[in-house]
């Protein structure tokens, strides 16, 4: 069962396009909104994002905080303020998000003075959402809105169109989720397929549930035996996947482990928050 070296080459013809489109729009932003997955705040960024957005004021905000190993994920925000961005971290569901507007009113006060010198009116600022797929974008455009502006779902590449959604406060500019062209780093290619940045078709069920599997037992084994009952993760994973079956009732007619059930338990009980508090990167 354990094949982690098959490597993930993933770059949909969409991805291009939004790119294409997000450096033809640029001209009309004020600010990004950077969305990242607080449980991968590494793997979740594009990783040329400073090539394809330039010199544009910027905002990493941090959703899913609800759901991260919190020690983990502000070791790594707290490096990207160093560097001088601006971080807000959320829920997405608990959170009102008045935060995040009074940031993007805060870094708008320097733009708004050069209008008035020129004698121009102020106007709202304009925001770009964009992130790798399944961050939370639609979900956090929705909260910013009080109502459902746009679609939401699990699957990557939900959101089609770059659009102009008005708002009383912000025009933002919802973009479909966008990889990078390569990604060199399957550590992190595998950790975004883990919580549903890459389409499960990509790679075999198997190749995630077992990268899943490893770094739960490198990074919080005990939350593998509250879980499941697992005490160590072997390299065929045959016994932990058998122990898991039982436990949850993943078996087929004559007792036989449905594996392809079990993968995808593990798979569902990552993203769902039920294996605890993670984060699967660390910074280096």
């Amino acid at each position: 069962m354990n094949d982690n070296n098959k490597k993930i080459n993933y770059f949909p013809g969409h991805y291009k396009k939004t790119r294409d489109a997000i450096k033809e729009k640029l001209k009309y932003i004020d600010i990004i909104y950077e969305v990242i997955d607080s449980r991968m705040p590494i793997s979740s960024r594009i990783a040329d994002i400073d090539e394809l957005i330039k010199n544009k004021k910027r905002i990493i905000v941090a959703t899913k905080y609800d759901l991260c190993d919190k020690k983990e994920t502000d070791k790594i925000l707290d490096s990207y303020k160093l560097k001088g961005y601006h971080i807000y971290k959320c829920s997405l569901i608990n959170d009102n998000l008045k935060g995040l507007i009074n940031i993007t009113k805060s870094i708008m006060e320097e733009e708004y003075n050069k209008m008035e010198s020129k004698g121009l009116n102020k106007r709202k600022p304009r925001v770009l959402v964009m992130g790798v797929p399944n961050t939370g974008k639609s979900t956090l455009i929705n909260k910013l809105a009080g109502s459902k502006k746009t679609g939401t779902g699990n699957t990557p590449g939900f959101t089609k169109n770059v659009s102009w959604i008005r708002l009383d406060s912000i025009d933002l500019m919802d973009t479909p989720g966008v990889l990078s062209p390569r990604l060199d780093n399957q550590e992190s290619a595998k950790t975004l397929a883990s919580f549903g940045s890459i389409k499960k078709e990509v790679l075999n069920l198997f190749d995630i549930s077992n990268f899943i599997l490893d770094k739960m037992y490198e990074l919080y084994p005990e939350a593998l035996k509250e879980r499941y009952g697992i005490e160590r993760v072997t390299d065929d994973k045959i016994e932990e996947y058998d122990l898991i079956a039982k436990r949850r009732g993943a078996l087929l007619k004559g007792g036989v482990a449905d594996y392809n059930k079990v993968c995808l338990i593990i798979i569902r009980d990552l993203q769902n928050g039920y294996l605890g508090p993670v984060t699967f990167d660390r910074n280096e």
